[in-house]
């Protein structure tokens, strides 16, 4: 007789269902688990042994052997070690094998037999919904999981626990979604003194998702507005919040099973690796531009990055996801994100005061801000020059106008992009929009369509600058709450495209 539990693994985001098979059979005892397993799971074994040890529990002399099949698919983690130890304790008619057809279970074990949290349980439960099965996990990621809604969680604190809810003698009880987590403290624009161009330029940009590239001197305050960006973007739509959380799933950053409702904000170190920023490595775990999805990654010292790291974030911009590609997977994250760059005119900093330049400028800086190729250059939508602020304007009182004001308008814009691209679910801002969708939302009036063309052939604007530039256009007239895009709305679009 061959017992049988489920359970899943993981590739991108996705949980693709996995068959525990467990087999006893005469012969010289040994336990044995096949089907591709990594080493994590082929350790599973002894964490299983020494759990049903703790619990008097003693394994046959026999040859048993565990199956998890597709036998093809990688199996990697240690949440294999729950599903591992219900086949076995069905195999020995401990608890009965009906009693978890119907059930995903993942979960590792320690060796007294108690139940560690693990990744993934929201995708999991997504999964275990879309099997029409209810899901079994350890009970401090069962919170977690209970966000899918759609499927039944339960969550066991041992594997004791586990038995006396199969055999009914202490059934466990749903588990309920975790609390939502509010973000305290974000930093508001009030508090930047001047720059109210660069101040306008991020209000754009977090209206339509726009990519905006800050250059200025060191000490302007380029990282100071990038930091206050979350401040004016909307809460993640419960859509955004569950793709979000189960990116966030995989890589453990959900604390306490609380689905945050704030959009990711990244910045990674410009020394990160192509691993670490695009995806990779030996598990092929999302990267920074996976984990800022629905948000926003910004660079620092864009010119610093690794050449390779920065030329691979060409694609994703353009696609809104990312395929990494191994000898033995293709797995797929989405990683539609806001970029935020912020890099000094050249080596020194000092390009534009005589009196502090190094003696090489001006070659410095093209020799400096050349280190970023045209074509990532041209996916940006915005470029603001953001000049030093002098000593005096700091003792001036804070602007009237916070992010609270500025949050109000950009929420305001994307309710009227919401409603115009109701029919087109993948697009979602003016940044997504493109071909018939984006001619339809601009369509410009003759003088102002001759502005843009006018500007396109003096500044030799590239097809996808051209069309960027529209899109800001459209997101202009969105903040001015006006249905028809003006020459006035491209002529500030074509300002920030060529200000930089």
């Amino acid at each position: 007789m061959i017992s049988r539990a489920h359970t899943v693994a993981f590739q991108g985001i996705e949980a693709r269902p996995v068959e525990v098979q467990c087999s006893m059979i005469a012969g010289l005892p040994a336990f044995a688990i096949v089907g591709l397993p990594d080493k994590a799971v082929s350790e599973a074994r002894e964490r299983v042994r020494a759990a049903f040890a703790a619990m008097s529990i003693a394994l046959p002399a026999k040859r048993i052997t565990v199956n998890l099949s597709p036998a093809d698919l990688p199996k990697e983690g240690s949440h294999f070690d729950l599903p591992i130890a219900l086949a076995l304790l069905a195999a020995i008619n401990i608890i009965p094998v009906e009693a978890i057809a119907d059930t995903i279970a993942l979960g590792e074990l320690s060796l007294d037999g108690l139940l560690m949290p693990v990744i993934g349980a929201l995708p999991a439960a997504m999964s275990a919904a879309a099997q029409n099965r209810q899901l079994l996990c350890p009970k401090a990621s069962a919170p977690e999981a209970a966000w899918a809604g759609d499927a039944l969680v339960t969550g066991a604190a041992s594997l004791s626990d586990v038995v006396r809810h199969f055999t009914g003698e202490a059934p466990l009880a749903c588990a309920q979604p975790g609390e939502v987590s509010q973000t305290q403290g974000l930093r508001d624009l009030r508090d930047i003194k001047g720059q109210e161009q660069a101040k306008r330029a991020l209000e754009i940009a977090a209206a339509g998702r726009h990519h905006i590239l800050l250059v200025g001197p060191p000490g302007s305050g380029k990282s100071m507005l990038a930091a206050r960006l979350p401040s004016i973007l909307p809460e993640l739509s419960p859509r955004e919040a569950l793709e979000t959380s189960m990116i966030q799933s995989l890589c453990g950053l959900i604390e306490d099973g609380g689905i945050n409702r704030s959009r990711p904000f990244r910045e990674p170190h410009h020394s990160a690796s192509v691993a670490a920023i695009v995806g990779g490595g030996r598990r092929a775990q999302p990267g920074e531009i996976s984990l800022a999805h629905n948000g926003v990654l910004f660079l620092d010292e864009l010119p610093e990055f690794n050449r390779v790291a920065l030329e691979t974030l060409r694609q994703p911009l353009e696609s809104g996801e990312v395929m990494i590609a191994r000898a033995n997977a293709h797995i797929r994250y989405p990683s539609r994100f806001m970029l935020v760059a912020a890099a000094n005119p050249c080596k020194c900093g000092y390009l534009a005061d005589a009196a502090r330049a190094c003696a090489r400028a001006p070659a410095c800086g093209e020799d400096y801000l050349g280190r970023i190729s045209g074509p990532m250059l041209d996916r940006f939508d915005l470029r603001i020059e953001v000049p030093p602020v002098a000593v005096s304007d700091l003792d001036l009182p804070g602007s009237q106008e916070g992010s609270q004001e500025v949050a109000a308008r950009v929420a305001q814009a994307r309710d009227m992009q919401a409603a115009r691209y109701h029919d087109s679910p993948e697009v979602w801002q003016n940044a997504d929009a493109e071909g018939e969708i984006l001619q339809q939302a601009t369509q410009l009036d003759p003088d102002s369509r001759d502005l843009l063309r006018r500007a396109a052939d003096r500044f030799s604007l590239t097809a996808r600058g051209y069309h960027r530039v529209l899109r800001v256009s459209r997101t202009i007239a969105d903040l001015a709450q006006e249905d028809q895009v003006q020459r006035p709305h491209v002529a500030e679009a074509l300002s920030f495209r060529l200000s930089a």
